[in-house]
């Protein structure tokens, strides 16, 4: 592979789809200018594989967390902005690692829709289990069809 082809790869866009409940996930783009995001209970180690200029979408699958109250809708989306995971002291003992995210104005979608024209949906009956590791990797082509959904801009999402 010539090395301006490695380059280009190497620095590509990624797009990744972070799994939370949605008192969570809101709160993470919350106040504009100040947005940030957190997965898998804090862990820094999956927000090392993110990088500055990747896009996130936020997924629901209920409104509070362990609820019953069932949402599965994206709340959020936007590009992380450039620096590394950092703790991040919420009181009580909990200290978790943290991204900082550009968030756009965009509106809540439910999944429900978009689930024949997404990509990484390979078993209509088991999409949901996609989503149990709390981090997705997923194309630019399910991205668009998250923002569309959520009416997002796409030429704030850099598409």
């Amino acid at each position: 592979m010539p090395l301006s082809a490695a380059t280009s790869a190497a620095t590509a866009r990624r797009n990744w789809i972070a799994v939370a409940c949605a008192q969570h996930a809101r709160r993470g783009c919350a106040t504009p200018g100040a947005g940030y995001m957190q997965v898998c209970h804090g862990k820094v180690a999956p927000l090392q594989r993110i990088r500055p200029g990747d896009r996130v979408a936020y997924y629901a699958p209920t409104v509070t967390m362990g609820g019953k109250d069932r949402l599965q809708a994206f709340v959020s989306i936007g590009i992380v902005l450039p620096g590394s995971p950092y703790a991040f002291d919420m009181g009580g003992g909990f200290v978790p690692s943290r991204r900082d995210v550009a968030y756009v104005p965009a509106r809540e979608a439910a999944i429900a829709p978009l689930l024949d024209a997404l990509e990484f949906v390979d078993d209509r009956q088991r999409w949901g289990s996609k989503f149990r590791f709390g981090l997705l990797a997923v194309s630019d082509h399910d991205m668009r069809m998250i923002a569309r959904a959520m009416q997002a801009e796409l030429q704030s999402l850099h598409f």
